[in-house]
């Protein structure tokens, strides 16, 4: 029995032996079966790649050099108002008046700063809803609210002229927020030596609200390039777009949302407040024309920024800017000078400085929209025609606009607004339009249906801004009483509403 007993055992481990080959294979087969299976997992993702790729590309990022460009140009405007226009404008008055203005100035400045980002910014520059939607935007960006994440450390980012080529919108804020500051600084030009204080804060604030805010709106907001990306929704993106802008009007930097609204609304201002004691029969000179000339070279200065900061990027369309900008200021200034000099007999340091303001309102809604040849028209246009502003036209208004506002601003702005129509045509040196499809030069509508929108942009700011200066005027007269006293106007508004000198010699 033993006998069998081992040779069944010897039988079952010779058996064992012949198959442990074959187990030994199908062993080493199971772990590499896993490991293809392990290997092909990768490989299939691998495969979906591009195509997760072509779904999911990163977000584009801002270009570095165009955002210290702009927060370069934001600077520069800033420094427009305070302290250029102030010292400008300080200048042109009398002594017991200066400290008013630059208080005026620096007060307005900072109180539109402050509104702009409240609502300001928001209204203007945001897309709004149903009928209101052309003439102003919405309240999603209260309160700066979602132009930064704390808790991802995200930036929202606002178009420029190209596509994919965002800025931090918090830039875009920041710049827009001058061209507002120093739009409301403008009107005070009109009202100095007699208007209340607290006058100048209700208006301007009111006037920013239901003027500045809704031309802005109109003029410049559109969804940006981005979103045109066939032919079949240009209807569509046109349609979100503020009522003029959608309309094609050209404004570059802000000759009707900054000239023409401003240099009205001063008008206006100085029609309801009436004119200064004294005026036409006592002498009123400027007292410093040293400060209104470096207050005007502060401003040539600091327009770089408003122009060529307008192309949003440090491109080649901001340097046409900054070089017609800088063309068409000194053209403006021979030109006035020449032509004060035939009439008068005698060149003088203000209409230098006058000219030079008025080429810089004439070039602003043109500087990226014409070429050169554009600039050196509009220059030598402007000074001539704004010298008649201030002397002729204003003689046939018989109103008190102390220091020219309407005469230089609007009329220079309608002048540039005007000649845009004109020199923006490719036939005349001109860029032309742009197809945001192709991001190609567009047909081109001709000069004479260009210059209809042109002209029609005019009148719907002329308008809308008259109508709201007389608003805000009128409410801020019956709060507080736009004029001071008889007394304080004689004695001078520095020390009779502020209690200080500009001057102790």
């Amino acid at each position: 029995m033993k006998k069998w007993i081992l040779a069944a055992a010897s039988a079952a481990t010779l058996a064992l032996t012949a198959l442990a080959p074959g187990l030994s294979v199908a062993q080493a087969q199971a772990p590499a079966a896993a490991e293809q299976k392990k290997d092909a997992a990768p490989a299939a993702e691998a495969a979906k790649a591009p195509e997760a790729a072509a779904t999911a590309a990163p977000a584009p990022s801002p270009n570095k050099g165009d955002v210290a460009w702009m927060l370069t140009s934001t600077a520069l405007v800033l420094c427009m108002s305070v302290p250029a226009l102030a010292l400008f404008y300080g200048g042109l008055v009398r002594a017991k008046n200066m400290l008013s203005v630059l208080m005026q100035v620096f007060m307005v400045f900072s109180l539109i700063t402050v509104l702009w980002a409240v609502y300001g910014y928001s209204l203007a520059f945001t897309e709004g809803s149903g009928w209101l939607s052309p003439f102003i935007g919405g309240l999603d960006r209260l309160f700066l609210g979602g132009t930064f994440t704390p808790a991802t450390g995200d930036f929202s980012m606002a178009s420029t002229f190209d596509k994919a080529t965002p800025l931090p919108e918090l830039v875009y804020v920041a710049f827009q927020a001058t061209f507002a500051a120093i739009t409301c600084c403008l009107i005070l030009g009109a009202t100095v030596e007699r208007i209340k204080f607290s006058a100048v804060l209700i208006a301007i604030t009111i006037w920013f609200t239901i003027s500045y805010l809704p031309v802005a709106h109109m003029v410049w907001y559109w969804p940006g390039p981005d979103g045109y990306t066939s032919d079949k929704v240009v209807d569509a993106m046109v349609a979100k777009a503020g009522l003029l802008n959608g309309w094609g009007a050209l404004d570059y930097a802000g000759g009707t949302v900054v000239h023409i609204n401003s240099g009205v609304a001063g008008l206006v201002g100085a029609m309801l407040l009436g004119k200064r004691i004294g005026l036409g029969k006592e002498p009123m000179p400027p007292h410093s024309l040293t400060m209104t000339m470096i207050g005007a070279s502060l401003l040539w200065f600091g327009w770089f920024g408003f122009n060529a900061g307008s192309a949003l990027e440090a491109n080649g369309m901001a340097s046409l800017a900054f070089m017609n900008t800088y063309l068409a200021t000194a053209c403006a200034v021979l030109s006035w000078v020449f032509a004060e000099w035939m009439i008068k007999g005698k060149p003088s340091m203000l209409g230098a400085a006058s000219g030079a303001v008025a080429g810089l309102v004439a070039i602003t809604p043109a500087a990226g929209n014409v070429g050169i040849p554009g600039a050196f028209v509009i220059g030598l246009a402007v000074g001539p025609i704004c010298l008649w502003g201030v002397t002729g036209l204003k003689k046939l208004i018989a109103k008190d606009d102390a220091l020219d506002v309407f005469g230089v601003h609007a009329v220079g702005g309608i002048t540039g607004a005007l000649l845009t129509g004109i020199f923006n045509a490719p036939s005349l040196g001109g860029p032309g339009v742009t197809n945001y499809v192709t991001m190609k030069p567009d047909a081109y509508p001709g000069i004479l249906a260009q210059f209809i929108i042109q002209a029609k942009a005019v009148g719907i700011v002329f308008v809308w801004t008259a109508v709201a200066a007389f608003i805000a005027f009128k409410i801020a007269d019956l709060l507080v009483g736009l004029r001071v006293a008889e007394e304080e106007e004689r004695e001078g508004l520095d020390t009779t509403y502020h209690g200080e000198t500009a001057y102790n010699l």
